[in-house]
C-alpha cells in the first residue's frame, strides 16, 4: 500500500545548484538533491555567500535536468530573469547580497 503524501511542513526539502561561466552555452545544474542533501547544498552555498533563490516552481522543473548538464532553452528566460534580479541586488547594496 503506497504512504500518504506528507504534510507540507514535513515535506523533504530540495535543491539545486546551478553554475555559469562565460564560455558555456548556458547554465548548468551542479548539484541537486532531497533531504539532506539539499540541506548541505543550501548550507554550503550560504557559506560561500551565494544568494539561495526559492522557487517551487523553478525547483521542480531543475530537478529534472541530469548532473552537469545545460538547463533546456525553455528555461532561459526564467534563469536569465532571476541572474538579472540578483545583478541589480548585487549592484544597489555596493556588491554584496544578503543572504
Amino acid at each position: 500500500m503506497p504512504k500518504p503524501p506528507l504534510p507540507p511542513h514535513e515535506k523533504r526539502r530540495e535543491a539545486v545548484a546551478l553554475a555559469y561561466r562565460q564560455t558555456d552555452a548556458a547554465p548548468r545544474v551542479v548539484a541537486k538533491g532531497r533531504g539532506l542533501i539539499a540541506e548541505e547544498i543550501i548550507s554550503r552555498a550560504k557559506e560561500h555567500g551565494v544568494y539561495v533563490h526559492e522557487s517551487p516552481e523553478l525547483l521542480t522543473l531543475l530537478m529534472q535536468v541530469d548532473l552537469d548538464e545545460h538547463i533546456p532553452s525553455q528555461l532561459y528566460l526564467a534563469v536569465a530573469e532571476l541572474l538579472a534580479w540578483l545583478y541589480r541586488i548585487e549592484h544597489q547594496e555596493g556588491g554584496g547580497v544578503k543572504k
